[in-house]
């Protein structure tokens, strides 16, 4: 994506389901657990690059014995840097004392990290902190085994305020108004509730307070936890947990926005971000890793018991597009098909906009993630040459000579490497002209390939501000020459703020939103922006059911065709040469493409919580009053 966006999280639980000696005997080392957390987070470093952190539990350790271990970092590789200080740690306590070195006994009671229950996390820091405060897992203690609580999460909540004034009104005082430390003092209070009605069942029936421990931690209901603490949670979340005594669960919000798969087997339970990911880490096949279903917890009790429960009743499912378009790794099979039928629904626009003229088009993308969409496009203009080669060999048939043939044959469609990213350039002149001298060659061109009678196709996977776009890509696209520069969004226009994970959260960032505005300008419809402000703020004590979202009338007096030339005109800089076009996915097609993932609220504005109209709400509000705030 040009436009760089960035996007909260990835998570990977792991619990080990056999003894640690049984691991030390098959794969040759206690440490399987650990080696796996590695290439589970490191193969979802795509998912967040700004953080990550590890926590691990050890199993039925004795009073006074270390079962808890966490380490944090937001270093600028913070997966090599957390596994690097673990390893030195590892590699320490087994120099020093040779006698754990084949004892896995000694090695459980003494070494960290080595346990049975593992959480991950990586994180992308969306709200400009990325101090290791904010950087997951975040632990609750206590000196009740059971009643510590480690949680991270894949997550956003629209109505972190509500939140935090309930744990108010249930006499708490927190720390901080921040969704993660919000939702993780929610759990502890109903994890705390819980403990103190089991401790009391355990009194009742004459059992000590040292016999009560481990029973209070047999009978715990995660899920009737899970269920009160989220009945008022409003967001996309996959939100992961561990407690103190063993038991685990992640969490998968009603609407299924943010993604969550598992597989199971008799040694291992694993929870990620990412089919793909447990798929190459475990070397199981696509069909033996499943989803979680919407609203439901899979839980894992201590003893290993695995469940899935459900917590929230189901929403329609409204899984995030951008996972497929964008954010998840393309090696997924089913991402890997829709990625490339994006490119193929989008072709026939294309082939409008070079009047389907291929022989003198050079097709090409921006990389590296739109390449799969490249491929779905090349296939697509690959078919149309074919129907026109049959259909000219069927014309000629009976005059058809062997050297004709072959000039028929011989013509192929013409793809290109044209755009290459160049390694991150420091901005270091501080003057404006200078800087965007410097931004402009953020990317660099393929010389040679391109002629100046040629059409000029550039598939990217979304434009979202659009100011790549402007400031590098059509600029250096334009050194080439070609007549024209076709700029290829395999995804509709953004015209709505995100508020469930993707860093979208302010209108006047969307270059379709600024569109608008000005065909709003030039049709003298500006008034439409001053009604819709109105009643916005009409809203703004009504409750979240009762929203309106009101943007949709900031579009609604242009077709799609009309903000798609617009937006051209306004990211085509002055001297180009070229003629600029762009052209934008469809919803319908997107939705032909990525059927089982139908989120499309940055879209069409169709939000499937009551939370993001609010956001919407407050998003215009906080641009027409000029207001450089986030909309939640």
């Amino acid at each position: 994506m040009s436009d760089a966006i960035q996007h909260e999280c990835g998570i990977a639980l792991l619990r080990l389901k056999k003894p640690l000696e049984f691991y030390k005997e098959k794969y040759g080392t206690a440490f399987y657990g650990v080696q796996k957390m590695y290439l589970l987070m490191e193969k979802q470093h795509n998912r967040g690059q700004d953080g990550a952190g590890l926590a691990s539990i050890k199993l039925d350790v004795n009073p006074g014995e270390r079962y808890i271990s966490r380490i944090r970092s937001n270093d600028p590789q913070p997966i090599k840097d957390i596994f690097a200080q673990i390893n030195d740690r590892i590699s320490r306590e087994l120099e020093e004392h040779p006698e754990y070195q084949n004892n896995v006994a000694l090695q459980k009671q003494n070494i960290p990290y080595l346990g049975e229950v593992f959480l991950g996390h990586v994180r992308y820091g969306t709200f400009g902190k990325n101090s290791i405060e904010s950087v997951h897992p975040f632990l609750r203690q206590n000196n009740w085994m059971h009643r510590n609580l480690i949680v991270a999460g894949n997550f956003n909540m629209t109505n972190v305020k509500e939140l935090f004034q309930n744990l108010i009104d249930l006499g708490q005082h927190p720390k901080q108004m921040a969704d993660t430390v919000t939702v993780m003092e929610k759990i502890g209070h109903f994890l705390d509730d819980e403990v103190t009605e089991l401790y009391k069942q355990c009194k009742h029936e004459g059992y000590s307070k040292q016999e009560a421990s481990p029973i209070i931690g047999e009978r715990l209901n995660v899920q009737r936890i899970l269920e009160r603490a989220s009945r008022n949670f409003d967001g996309g979340y996959a939100m992961a947990g561990l407690f103190g005594h063993g038991d685990s669960f992640v969490l998968r919000d009603p609407a299924g926005i943010r993604p969550v798969y598992f597989y199971e087997d008799d040694e291992i339970v694993v929870v990620a971000s990412e089919r793909p990911v447990i798929q190459t880490v475990f070397n199981v096949p696509f069909e033996k890793v499943q989803e979680l279903d919407p609203g439901s917890a899979i839980i894992i009790k201590k003893n290993g018991n695995v469940s899935i429960q459900e917590v929230r009743t189901p929403l329609i499912k409204k899984a995030c597009s951008f996972e497929r378009i964008y954010f998840s790794r393309g090696s997924d099979a089913e991402i890997y098909r829709e990625r490339k039928e994006l490119g193929k629904l989008i072709f026939p626009s294309v082939l409008k906009a070079i009047d389907n003229d291929t022989d003198n088009t050079v097709f090409s993308f921006i990389p590296n993630t739109a390449e799969t969409s490249f491929y779905g496009m090349s296939e697509a203009a690959q078919d149309f040459l074919n129907q026109r080669k049959a259909k000219a060999i069927i014309e000629q048939k009976d005059t058809l000579t062997e050297d004709t043939l072959k000039e028929l044959l011989s013509v192929k469609i013409r793809t290109e490497k044209i755009a290459i990213k160049d390694a991150k350039l420091r901005t270091f002149i501080t003057e404006d002209s200078s800087r965007d001298d410097l931004v402009a060659h953020v990317y660099d061109v393929t010389y040679g390939v391109v002629k100046p009678t040629d059409n000029l196709v550039i598939i990217d996977d979304s434009i979202v501000r659009g100011t790549t776009l402007k400031q590098s890509i059509i600029k250096m696209m334009d050194r080439l020459h070609p007549k024209k520069i076709v700029v290829v969004s395999s995804a509709p226009q953004i015209r709505y703020p995100d508020c469930y994970g993707i860093d979208m959260a302010k209108l006047e960032g969307l270059v379709a939103f600024r569109a608008a505005l000005e065909l709003l300008k030039e049709r003298n419809l500006y008034h439409i922006v001053e009604e819709v402000y109105q009643k916005s703020k009409a809203q703004e004590d009504f409750s979240d059911a009762d929203v309106v979202n009101y943007v949709k009338e900031i579009y609604a007096p242009f077709t799609d065709q009309e903000i798609s030339d617009k937006i051209a005109e306004m990211l085509t800089p002055e001297d180009t040469k070229a003629e600029v076009k762009i052209i934008y996915q469809t919803v319908e097609d997107l939705h032909k493409a990525c059927p089982k993932n139908l989120g499309d609220w940055y879209f069409t504005g169709d939000y499937p919580t009551d939370g993001g109209n609010r956001v919407v709400n407050r998003a215009f509000m906080n641009f027409y009053e000029g207001k450089d705030a986030r909309a939640y």
